[in-house]
């Protein structure tokens, strides 16, 4: 499986600003800020790693799961997949992944 490259435009777009770079990584694509990775694409999703406590809210939405590298794998413990009602606004998506972002590279703290 890979990641579509819609996906990628999204993130990359979502992700302006920010000290980005991408890397394919076994089935995907990893998004790095800095040397830090911050989100994981494949097939038609975007898992972005979150804090606990943003991770509990995202997962409290419809759609949203730990994501799975492939159906196969174990989920990624730190990893949602972002659901549809994220993917498709783009004020909302932008605003997760800074918060993935912000996460990863220890801006955040919760």
């Amino acid at each position: 499986m890979v990641y579509r490259p819609i996906r990628y435009e999204q993130m990359m777009k979502a992700a302006e600003g920010l000290d980005v770079r991408a890397r394919r990584m076994f089935d995907g694509m990893a998004i790095y800020s800095g040397e830090k990775m911050f989100a994981y694409l494949v097939g038609e999703d975007i898992g972005l790693k979150l804090s606990p406590l943003d991770r509990e809210t995202a997962l409290g939405m419809d759609g949203a799961e730990l994501l799975r590298a492939n159906p196969e794998a174990e989920p990624m413990k730190e990893y949602v997949r972002m659901p549809r009602l994220v993917l498709d606004n783009y004020d909302t998506f932008a605003s997760w992944v800074q918060k993935s972002a912000d996460y990863a590279t220890g801006q955040t703290v919760n």
